[in-house]
């Protein structure tokens, strides 16, 4: 079986319920607690390039960070993973890697099916 990887905020409920999900499908899973040990810049584009999605779609753009770097106005996606890496909570969560793919654990429906297939 591959090796599970999950970006984990234990603080955050989905976060914790993608936890339950990973172990309720028997799956081994390496957590990293993203804020404690920040995904550097090269990091989060292999995780961009698994998602196939840009740095502003895994980012949370409700978090008050967000709005203190002015970040709306910012075209650069070299600056948004810049952000990332400096201000992890600025990471979309939980985060689910198997192998060379991922998924946003959000809705967490999508989880079980992820780690199925």
């Amino acid at each position: 079986m591959q090796e599970i990887t999950i970006w984990h905020n234990p603080k955050c409920s989905k976060s914790s319920e993608a936890m339950e999900i990973v172990q309720d499908n028997r799956c081994e899973a390496k957590v990293v607690k993203y804020l404690e040990a920040a995904p550097d810049k090269n990091q989060i584009k292999t995780v961009l390039k698994m998602l196939g999605i840009s740095p502003r779609e895994l980012m949370r753009t409700k978090e008050d960070i967000y709005k203190e770097l002015k970040l709306e106005d910012e075209k650069n996606d070299e600056a948004l993973i810049d952000a990332m890496a400096n201000h992890p909570k600025l990471i979309e969560r939980p985060i689910i890697i198997k192998g060379n793919r991922a998924i946003i654990g959000r809705p967490v429906e999508k989880i079980a099916e992820f780690l199925r297939s």
